[in-house]
This record gives C-alpha cells, sequence and structure tokens, in this order.
C-alpha cells in the first residue's frame, strides 16, 4: 500500500491519449490507486503511437515512447465497455472509486450509462471530470479537440514563432498538458469540498478553455490594449532585452529582469552608459528602442564564443544559459542531481527510464511504484477485488467482454 498523501484514494482512468492519463499519472504518483480501463483488442490509443518503442529482450512485447509517458502508477483492466456486461463491470468499478476521468466526445459514455448522473446516482460522492476539446456545451461542444487544433485556435500559435514565419505549435502538446494539470488542481478541489459535504461533483474540463487561460500576460496585452500581441520569436513581448542572442559560435538566452541586472549586463558588455541613456535607462523605454537594443548587444556578443559569455555573465549574476536539445538537459548536473530521469522496473521490459514528477513533498513524497502497465495486465486482479469469481471472469472473457 503506498503512503502517499492521495493513497486513500481509488481513481477510474477511462481516458485515453495524453490529457486525461497525464492527470490520472499524476494522481498515481502522489499515492492514489488508479484503474486504467482499456478495449480489449487495442487499448489506449498512444499504445500504437510508435516509433520510437521500448521492447522486451527476446522481442514479444513492446510498448511506444507515447504510452510509456503517462501511465505509471496504474493497473489495466481490459473491458469493453460498448457491451452491457462490460457496462455493468464497469459502474461496478465506479461505485468503489472516489474518482472517474474520462475524456469521450459529448454524449459517448452516457449511451452507455457511464455519464456522471448513471454513476452518481449510485455513489453520491464521485468527483467526475471530463476533459473534452471544448467543453460540454457551446457551438463547438460536439467536434473532437486535438492539441494541435487547439494550440492554433487558442491564439498559442499566433504568438509562437518568428515574425516573419509561419505561426507554430509548443515542441510539446502544452493543451493536453496543461489540461491535465487542470484537472487534477480541480480534481482535489473538489475532493476537499467533499470533506465538508459528504457530495462529489461534475467537472468540465476543456482543453480551449485551458489553453486560452494560458494565455496570460499575452491575453491581458491584447484585453488592456485592444490589439492581438504579435509573434516576436525567442523575444519577450513585456520585458527587454529578453531573448536569445548569437555569439561567435552559437546562440545564448540571456534574461533581464530588473533595471540591476541591466547595469551588470551593460557593464560586462562594455558599455556602461546604457543605464543612463534615456533610450534605455528603464524598461519602458527600452521596449520603445528593442531593436535598436537588441542590434547593439546583438554585435557586441558576436565579438566572443558562447562560453566566455556565459561565465562573464555567471559572474555578474545575470540570468543566462546556453540552448540545449533534450540529451543536454537530461545530462545537465541540475538534471542529474535532481532526479529528472527515474527507472520503473517492469515485468517484461526491465527498466522503464521515465520522467521525474517534478512534486516535492517533504513527508509523503511521490512514488513510482508500477511501471506502465500492460494491456489488461490486471484484469483479474481487478475484477475479483470487485467480488467476481473465477468462473464468471472466465466467461466474461469467452463472450469478448474482457481481454
Amino acid at each position: 500500500m503506498s503512503e502517499g498523501p492521495l493513497s486513500h484514494l481509488k481513481v477510474l482512468d477511462l481516458s485515453r491519449v495524453l490529457a486525461g492519463p497525464f492527470a490520472a499519472q499524476i494522481l498515481g504518483d502522489l499515492g492514489a490507486e488508479v484503474i486504467k480501463v482499456e478495449r480489449p483488442a487495442s487499448g489506449d490509443d498512444t499504445r500504437h503511437w510508435g516509433p520510437p518503442w521500448h521492447e522486451s529482450p527476446d522481442g514479444s512485447l513492446r510498448e511506444a515512447a507515447y504510452y510509456l509517458s503517462a501511465n505509471r502508477n496504474k493497473r489495466s483492466v481490459a473491458i469493453d465497455f460498448r457491451t452491457a456486461a462490460g457496462a455493468d463491470l464497469v459502474r461496478r468499478l465506479a461505485r468503489r472509486c472516489d474518482v472517474v476521468i474520462e475524456n469521450y466526445r459529448v454524449g459517448t459514455l452516457a449511451r452507455h450509462g457511464l455519464d456522471y448522473p448513471s454513476l452518481v446516482a449510485e455513489n453520491a460522492g464521485l468527483v467526475y471530470c471530463s476533459v473534452t476539446g471544448f467543453g460540454q456545451d457551446g457551438p463547438w461542444a460536439a467536434r473532437p479537440g486535438y492539441d494541435f487544433l487547439i494550440q492554433g485556435l487558442s491564439g498559442l500559435m499566433s504568438i509562437t514563432g518568428d515574425p516573419d514565419g509561419p505561426p507554430m505549435k509548443v515542441g510539446v502538446a502544452v493543451a493536453d498538458l496543461t489540461t491535465g494539470m487542470q484537472a487534477v488542481i480541480a480534481i482535489l478541489a473538489a475532493l476537499a469540498e467533499r470533506e465538508q459535504s459528504g457530495r462529489g461533483q461534475y467537472i468540465d474540463m476543456a482543453l480551449f478553455d485551458t489553453c486560452v487561460g494560458w494565455l496570460a500576460n499575452q491575453a491581458m496585452n491584447y484585453l488592456v490594449s485592444g490589439r492581438a500581441p504579435m509573434r516576436r520569436g525567442n523575444a519577450h513581448p513585456n520585458i527587454v532585452p529578453y531573448q536569445d542572442f548569437p555569439t561567435a559560435d552559437r546562440r545564448i538566452i540571456i534574461c533581464v529582469g530588473n533595471e540591476g541586472q541591466f547595469a551588470r549586463l551593460a557593464e560586462v558588455l562594455g558599455r556602461p552608459d546604457w543605464p543612463t541613456d534615456p533610450r534605455f535607462s528603464i524598461n519602458e523605454a527600452r521596449v520603445r528602442h528593442r531593436e535598436i537594443l537588441v542590434g547593439l548587444i546583438a554585435e557586441r556578443l558576436m565579438e566572443h564564443p558562447a562560453d566566455h559569455w556565459l561565465a562573464a555573465l555567471e559572474k555578474a549574476a545575470v540570468p543566462s544559459g546556453p540552448i540545449q536539445d533534450i540529451a543536454e538537459a537530461f545530462a545537465h548536473p541540475q538534471a542529474i542531481h535532481r532526479g529528472l530521469r527515474v527507472e520503473v522496473a517492469h515485468p517484461e521490459l526491465g527498466a522503464v527510464a521515465t520522467v521525474a514528477n517534478p512534486i516535492r513533498l517533504s513527508r509523503t513524497p511521490v512514488s513510482y511504484r508500477l511501471a506502465p502497465p500492460r494491456l489488461g495486465e490486471h484484469t483479474d486482479e481487478i475484477l475479483r477485488a470487485a467480488g467476481l469469481a473465477a468462473d464468471e471472469i472466465a466467461e466474461l472473457r469467452a463472450k469478448g467482454v474482457l481481454g
């Protein structure tokens, strides 16, 4: 039994792909018991989203890296809930759970009696979280929502990329991931309220809502000015200098967040006059004269290689650093010290490397108890715990209800 802060909770994960599974994985990392319900024949879509694959030594099993990224600390049960018997099994499991997470299109689960009204009628304390592209209502509610699509619709792509280039999506599925994070916050809030009321509630999470909400200062820049922000590449819309710059051999990042840092940057670059120049003396002026200042900084930085400048900037306490690829990021001394690569033992694949959960709790830390499960790996175990006899399980499997 986990000793994590959520070890008293049971979660039924009916979701697929990323946003829902990512939310369930976070709950599992925090100690919750997570039961992942999958289609018997194919399972979660992401099991097939390779290459790359993690393969067992004998080649009998392979799992897609994408699937492995969001499904640790779960047990898998393969049930076809499109059948009446399968739907009944899922309802039996839901009666024993505190949380249900699902990301089917609006109305899909109602057809099988697995929607919130159906399940809460049998479990008044159930917290039921639906994750969809556009929410449960509105003119686009029935449409499927994919991360790429949401990044485009939300305005995020319009501010990502070079000014003269096309709009770009972020390199990971940020709409999915941030919605998963927000879903966890909502679930924990509903569980906290349940301690007072004894009642669960329904949570309606939309990728579109979340992605718009995460526009943060850029959204406020529009709401205050009435002008849609433009793409600025790696430059900051409200702070200068705060971007990447070329050096004699490669690009580096410089982030100046206050006037003291700007004065120290000016000293490093041999321009102590800049802090008293009315064009650059305060951030507001630097934003207005962005192109001039950025050009001057770039011209000076091109005189020496990156390591020269990074050493000088670090000594002057000016926030700066290299642009690393992912391999370099995992090899960075800080990543190694913080243990950002975690290996989980898998019965067939061996040691499976996963990315550490960033939550750090002093008394009840996250744990990495279970590798991402094989499809239906725990079906019999879970159904026996729900009260089914071995012959009942065998009969359901013979009928194709179970994997």
